[in-house]
């Protein structure tokens, strides 16, 4: 179990570190964003079962299986003795890793209430304050002079215009950006951003989670330009981005208090219109893909190994 130990701790290190570092300076992320978005998802997902796992592996170690450990320690929890063959370093690991689990997943409870109890703010300002875009379902216009375009999710979404931006925008540019909202909101993008956002909270000392953040806020907002792309035309795009600047997006980011978009990140989506919107072949796609599988498989799968493990 000590072998297992060692190999989730250094999995976890790599996840951690190097691995996030090296994909957040890639340049095929921008030309599949999909694919890199799933992979960011991976490399989170493994890394925290790694992290968890290490600890709680190592722990449990001379009792020779998880599930040992756990007939070992619980019944004795609260009238002891402690068996004398788990010393304070076994015992600090398994409370560590427990302790680490619960962290992150308040925190994830504590943001998606928060995130929650933005939205319904969001949704009575909007109605309160804007008026239903004939033809537009789902479609708000605010009474304001500032182009404006962004989507509150929820049960009941809805994507949110200012008069200043319809004035601005020609026919095909506004179609572009009602696309470019639609698709955070049906491709459930404040959920992946909420994890991450959560992920950032829980570890606000390290360095990756908020690089990981960012990453993943600006290939969320490439999937959506890749829809508004389908629904219009490039330069329609392009006009439209320009108007609206770093700043049109408030709904779809404030809800988790994450990552606004700004003005380094329009750059990247502008110069990405230019570019092939998929990686250089059929394979290279499918290498990421499984590399992401690869990534979550292996701490389940060193995990279950040791769950019944002899000694």
């Amino acid at each position: 179990m000590l072998a297992v130990a060692v190999l989730l701790g250094g999995f976890a290190l790599l996840l951690a570190w190097p691995i996030p570092l090296v994909l957040s300076r890639a340049s095929w992320p921008n030309r599949s964003p999909a694919i890199a978005l799933a992979l960011w998802q991976a490399i989170a997902l493994g890394g925290g079962l790694s992290m968890i796992g290490c600890l709680l592996v190592f722990g449990a170690s001379p009792a020779g299986s998880l599930l040992g450990a756990a007939q070992a320690l619980l019944p004795l929890l609260f009238t002891g003795p402690i068996p004398p063959e788990f010393g304070v370093v076994h015992l600090a690991a398994l409370t560590l890793a427990a302790g680490l689990a619960l962290h992150l997943a308040l925190n994830l409870a504590l943001t998606a209430v928060r995130a929650e109890r933005e939205r319904r703010r969001q949704h009575q300002l909007i109605d309160l304050l804007s008026d239903p875009m004939p033809g537009q379902p789902r479609t708000r216009v605010l009474a304001h002079p500032v182009p404006l375009a962004y989507c509150v999710p929820g049960i009941r979404s809805a994507t949110v215009l200012t008069d200043g931006l319809i004035d601005a925008l020609d026919e095909a540019e506004l179609r572009a950006v009602i696309a470019h909202e639609r698709a955070h909101l049906d491709q459930l993008h404040h959920l992946v951003l909420l994890a991450f956002r959560a992920w950032h909270s829980a570890l606000p000392w390290f360095p990756i989670a908020n690089r990981a953040e960012r990453s993943v806020a600006l290939l969320a907002e490439m999937l959506a330009d890749d829809h508004a792309r389908r629904e219009s035309d490039d330069e329609a795009l392009r006009r439209a981005m320009l108007q609206v600047g770093s700043g049109g997006e408030p709904g779809a980011y404030a809800d988790s208090g994450g990552v606004v978009p700004d003005v380094t990140m329009l750059e990247a989506r502008l110069a990405r219109l230019d570019e092939p919107q998929q990686l250089s072949g059929p394979l290279t796609g499918s290498a990421v893909v499984w590399t992401a599988a690869i990534i979550v498989a292996v701490p389940i799968v060193a995990l279950l190994a040791t769950l019944g493990a002899l000694a």
